[in-house]
């Protein structure tokens, strides 16, 4: 009879397994709810593209925030993802994920740094001018959603993305009238 031996890893893993299981053991949706509070969000368009000939500029939508703990632990490895779309459509415009805290917990009572979430896709125009009349500009709305310690994704609020753009096309170069030498 032939006896067979378990593998050194996997008597190291039920091991440590049954003395640190809370090393292992994820947080429920709703406790993950109540230590974490979005505070300080603010939304604008970026530009993802500019080129000025031929013309071209692409507009993403972006929203930024922090956290704070209302815990009485700190919080580390938080992942953010954020769903932009148009408001009304099913389909959505683009998305973001992000592993935000990682290193330096959030410590109970404490703010993150700012997070920032970007749109992969966006709307197109020709300058910042195209898009006061283009129609493909819309109200976007950005679903968020947090996770941490393999926790599920957790729907944490619907933000309405403000229609400010930080961006400002160049001058044009070369336009100045010549003088002539006389």
């Amino acid at each position: 009879m032939r006896k067979y031996a378990l593998p050194a890893s996997l008597v190291i893993s039920a091991l440590v397994l049954s003395i640190f299981p809370a090393c292992v053991k994820s947080m429920s949706p709703e406790q993950l709810k109540a230590s974490i509070e979005v505070v300080d969000v603010q939304s604008k368009w970026m530009a993802r593209t500019y080129q000025p000939w031929p013309p071209k500029l692409v507009l993403v939508p972006t929203i930024s925030f922090r956290i704070k703990n209302t815990s009485d632990k700190p919080l580390n490895y938080v992942n953010f993802n954020a769903i932009f779309k148009f408001r009304d459509d099913q389909e959505n415009l683009g998305d973001n994920f992000l592993a935000a805290i990682r290193q330096t917990p959030v410590l109970p009572g404490e703010l993150s740094q700012v997070i920032t979430l970007t749109s992969n896709f966006g709307v197109e125009g020709k300058s910042l001018a195209s898009f006061k009349d283009n129609p493909q500009w819309r109200v976007v709305i950005c679903k968020l959603f947090i996770q941490s310690k393999g926790s599920v994704h957790v729907p944490f609020g619907e933000f309405e993305v403000s229609r400010t753009i930080d961006f400002k096309e160049p001058e044009p170069v070369g336009t100045e009238p010549k003088q002539e030498n006389k």
